[in-house]
This record gives structure tokens, sequence and C-alpha cells, in this order.
């Protein structure tokens, strides 16, 4: 399997915290060189393992933000 490459551009915020020490992050991130997305996924840690996540560009951001301030808690 190939290498994958990541900078974190921006740290946004930390959702949550498990109680083994992973977090749930929303960065800006650069994958392998490219253009940086917004990035949602749990972290180890000291960043030494990530798990699955979602990225999001810009645009899919402010769509999720739009329907996100739609939903009655």
């Amino acid at each position: 399997m190939a290498k994958i490459n990541y900078e974190i551009v921006k740290e946004i915020g930390v959702l949550s915290t498990s109680a083994k020490g992973w977090t749930k992050e929303l960065n800006l991130i650069s994958w392998n060189g490219r253009a940086a997305k917004y990035d949602l996924r749990d972290w180890a840690p000291e960043r030494e393992k990530m798990g699955k996540g979602v990225t999001l560009s810009k645009e899919d951001l402010l769509a999720l933000k739009g329907l996100l301030n739609t939903i009655e808690l």
C-alpha cells in the first residue's frame, strides 16, 4: 500500500475525546501535497494513528453547515 502523506494546515477544534484518549477533530489538511480540505476524523493521542474520516471541500462544508442549521435540538 502506498504511503499517505498529510500536513495539518490548521487545527480547527476537538469535538470529543474518548476514554482511551482518541480525539475527534476538525482540521484543515493537505493530503499528498494537494489543496487543503476540511477533515473530520479520530486521532490517537499523539497522532501516531488515525481513524477513518470524511474530507470536505469548502463548498461541502458550507452546505453541511446549512443543513445543520435546520436541525432542532
